[in-house]
This record gives structure tokens, C-alpha cells and sequence, in this order.
């Protein structure tokens, strides 16, 4: 799998680049208006993270986002959430779990999301992508989807590699008319930090865009990379097209193991939408406020906007930190997080880390 430039050149249809090209002008065309109306107004949710399903067909050692049992949210109850986030003026969703593509009418939430106006994206492993699937992400309105992919060759850690992966890779690259992004991994875990590279490059090759993240340990803690690793990911920094996430030096003070100054507006402009419909701060702080989505009012939205989140110096949640990026420059937070209840509806695989002072988030 190391010699990619021995395979033959993947090429999509006419047709196909078509179609892609108009979808990319509308999504990117919708994305700056969305990012200007949130650098106007703070009062809406600009990314909102849901999960249709927890399960996993999956088990990478260093997930704590998975588990091998629950059943998909029904396709009425996805929709109901959707329309509470679309009424609270919600930009931007992205499906993530588990395992989306396990959900047995994920393409029916895509198309509700694109009926309401919000801008659709998912995150999937791609092990269950095939060209009939991609046809049909294509026709539901799918905007952007990411992979992300650990290693060359699949080890105990991951299954998530190049080699399992990379004929669907090359099925995007054909069949899909919404944009892919290649996240290749660096970090806690990673047996051959060279593969990072590998798989980035080969990423551009097919003609997506590519980033890289660091791997969390266990808990979510922060952990620099050594001398080659920085190398490297700064390598993959600099290939293809610059984006959102690059405005700022977050992702590098990651690297190197840093604390990053910033603001993060977890509970207000981002907001994590878990399985059971309850509102959490990011994904490894699932558990606070643990509110249901339809009694999380504009109230505490407004709060959260304002509080000082404890764990932000050592987070590596990228997609918050780009969110914090609209309103670093404004809105000081001088308040706390409120005393913890009991979630009213017990939320699978709870990860509470709030309370816990000094401990990272990933």
C-alpha cells in the first residue's frame, strides 16, 4: 500500500465533475454567508454535533464514542431534533455516532436537514460505503464528508487503514459529488507515524482535501508529538487547499503539546446532540449540561456562551476550537458551569469529565 503511484489514475465521469463543481459553488457560497451571519449575530448555534447512532461496526482502541449495541434514534425523532435546531437558526450539522451509515434511513435525515436549510455534513469510518451508497448520498444533498484513516495496514489499535480502505477511496473519487476530506492521524496509539504522510498524499492524489489530528490518550489528555511527528504533520499542514481550521496556531500548539488561549463557546455555538436527544458541551465532555435538546432554551445557550470552560487550554477538539475562532475577539467569559444533576434521560456510554480540574479534552 506504500507505492501508490503504481495504481492507475482514478478519473470521475463528465458528469459526475459536473455536478460536483455546482455542489461545491453552492455548499462553499452557503458556508461564507453562514460564517458571516454568525460574525454578525452570536445568538445561534453555528455547528451542532448529532448522533443518529452510537453503535459501531468498529472497535479502535483509543474510541470512546462507540458501543456494539444500541439501536438507530427513529427517523421521526431525528427529524423532530433537527427542526428544534433549525429553529434555533443553526447553521451547520454534522452527522457523526457510532457509525452513521448504520443508520438504516441516514439518507432521509441528510435530505430533512438540506429541506431545512442547514448545511449537511457526516463523519463515517467508510468501511460501509459502496457506489450504490455514494449514489445515494449524492441524491439526499450531502455537502462534506470526512474519513478519517489511522494506519498503511490495519493493526490491534485500528482497523481504519489505507489498505482496507482504499478501493472506496477511489469510489468517492469516482461516484461522489460532494467533498471529501482525508484526516489522517498522528499521535497516542500510532505504531508508524510515516503512514500519516502516506495517506495524506495519497489523499491529494485522488483529489480530496487533507488534514491531519492528533490522537488523545485514553482520557483525553493532551499529548505532545515528538521531533518526526511535528515533522511530519507539518508537512501535511502545508499540502492542498488552505482552510478554515488553519486562521490561527491551534492545531500547532497541539503538536507541540501547548496550552492555547482561546474561548471555546461549547453549549452555545457548537453543541453536541447525542443519541438520547441530551445537550453536551463537545463529545468528551458528554454528560454536562446533559440537558434535553427541546428544553435547552436560548437562556442557557446565552450562558454557556459566557462560561469559562476549564478544560479548553488543553483541548484538542479541533471542529470547537474552528467554531471559537468567530468570536475569540469578543464576548469575555466570566461565568462558571453550574452544579451538576442527574441527567433526566441516562445517556449511553457517559463520558463526564466536568468537575475533574486539570484533566484535557480530546
Amino acid at each position: 500500500m506504500g507505492n501508490t503511484t503504481a495504481k492507475a489514475k482514478v478519473e470521475a465521469a463528465a458528469s459526475v465533475k459536473w455536478r460536483r463543481r455546482a455542489r461545491f459553488v453552492r455548499s462553499r457560497t452557503r458556508e461564507v454567508l453562514k460564517i458571516g451571519k454568525a460574525l454578525v449575530s452570536t445568538k445561534h448555534p453555528f455547528l451542532v454535533h448529532i448522533i443518529p447512532m452510537r453503535r459501531c461496526n468498529l472497535d479502535c482502541g483509543y474510541c470512546n464514542e462507540y458501543d456494539d449495541v444500541s439501536k438507530p434514534v427513529p427517523l421521526e425523532e431525528m427529524k423532530r431534533r433537527l427542526d428544534l435546531l433549525a429553529d434555533m437558526g443553526t447553521s451547520m450539522i454534522t452527522i457523526s455516532g457510532g457509525e452513521p451509515l448504520m443508520h438504516p434511513e441516514l439518507e432521509e435525515v441528510i435530505r430533512h436537514m438540506r429541506k431545512r436549510g442547514i448545511y449537511a455534513g457526516m463523519i463515517t469510518n467508510g468501511f460501509l460505503l459502496s457506489k450504490e451508497r455514494i449514489a445515494k448520498l449524492n441524491d439526499a444533498g450531502l455537502e462534506f464528508l470526512q474519513i478519517s484513516i489511522d494506519n498503511v495496514t490495519p493493526d490491534e489499535v485500528s482497523k481504519k487503514s489505507l489498505k482496507t480502505l482504499d478501493s472506496r477511496l477511489e469510489w468517492l473519487s469516482q461516484y461522489a459529488v460532494f467533498q471529501v476530506n482525508i484526516n489522517s492521524v498522528l499521535g497516542s496509539g500510532v505504531k508508524n507515524p510515516e503512514d500519516a504522510l502516506t495517506i495524506a498524499k495519497r489523499a491529494v492524489e485522488l483529489g480530496f482535501t487533507s488534514t491531519v489530528g492528533i490522537i488523545h490518550d485514553g482520557e483525553g489528555q493532551l499529548k505532545g508529538l515528538n521531533p518526526r511527528q511535528i515533522e511530519i504533520f507539518e508537512e501535511i499542514m502545508s499540502m492542498g487547499k488552505s482552510s478554515f481550521s488553519r486562521f490561527n496556531d491551534f492545531q500547532h500548539n497541539v503538536a507541540r503539546g501547548k496550552e492555547h488561549n482561546w474561548r471555546c463557546r461549547s453549549g452555545s455555538r457548537y453543541l453536541y446532540v447525542c443519541e438520547d436527544g441530551l445537550v453536551h458541551w463537545c463529545s468528551q465532555q458528554r454528560g454536562y449540561p446533559g440537558i434535553p435538546l427541546d428544553q435547552y432554551t436560548t437562556e442557557m445557550r446565552h450562558r454557556e456562551y459566557y462560561v469559562e470552560k476549564y478544560c479548553a487550554p488543553k483541548c484538542t477538539v479541533s471542529c470547537v476550537q474552528q467554531v471559537g475562532i468567530l468570536d475569540n475577539w469578543r464576548g469575555k467569559q466570566t461565568l462558571k458551569p453550574k452544579p451538576m444533576a442527574q441527567p433526566p434521560v441516562p445517556a449511553a456510554a457517559q463520558l463526564v469529565q466536568i468537575g475533574a480540574p486539570g484533566r484535557g479534552n480530546s
